[in-house]
């Protein structure tokens, strides 16, 4: 009897420490919106080694008017980057994931300064991660323009 007791004293004591184990560990949902926001923020900041880390090898970008490219392009895009921002706000993020497959939607506003006016864009965005060697990695992105009306 006392074995079993203290069986049950042990197992009511593993239970709540692995329960607090699992609640410091963040989910892949949580991984990946903040990977999301670490790449916007890490564009506007021409943070090219953040971005590169990201990125897989074989990574294709679909942009808003319609034009391809590929990791190297979307480097040097990075790089590049002079535009005025004054508000890159990502919301509405839907993350679905499909065991070592994710898929984030999310919308990203933007509001910069074009011919010394604010100039505000909205531009819906669907990226493919996959986790290899430990990690998320996306292999691609589409952004779409929102037309405002």
């Amino acid at each position: 009897m006392s074995k079993v007791l203290c069986c049950v004293v042990a197992l009511a004591c593993a239970v709540p420490a692995s329960a607090a184990q699992r609640g410091s560990v963040q989910s892949d949902q949580d991984v990946l919106i903040a990977l999301e926001r670490g790449w916007n923020d890490a564009f506007y900041k021409r943070d090219v080694k953040f971005i590169e880390n990201l990125l897989a090898d074989e990574f294709i970008a679909t942009y808003d008017d319609g034009t391809r490219g590929d990791k190297q392009k979307e480097l040097a895009l990075a790089a590049g980057f002079n535009q005025q921002i004054e508000s890159a706000v990502q919301d509405d993020f839907i993350v679905k994931i499909y065991r070592d497959t994710a898929v984030v939607w999310f919308t990203l506003n933007i509001v910069g300064v074009k011919q010394g006016e604010r100039s505000p864009l909205t531009l819906r965005y669907t990226d493919v991660w996959v986790f290899r060697d430990g990690r998320w990695q996306c292999i691609s992105t589409q952004s779409t323009r929102v037309i405002q009306r």
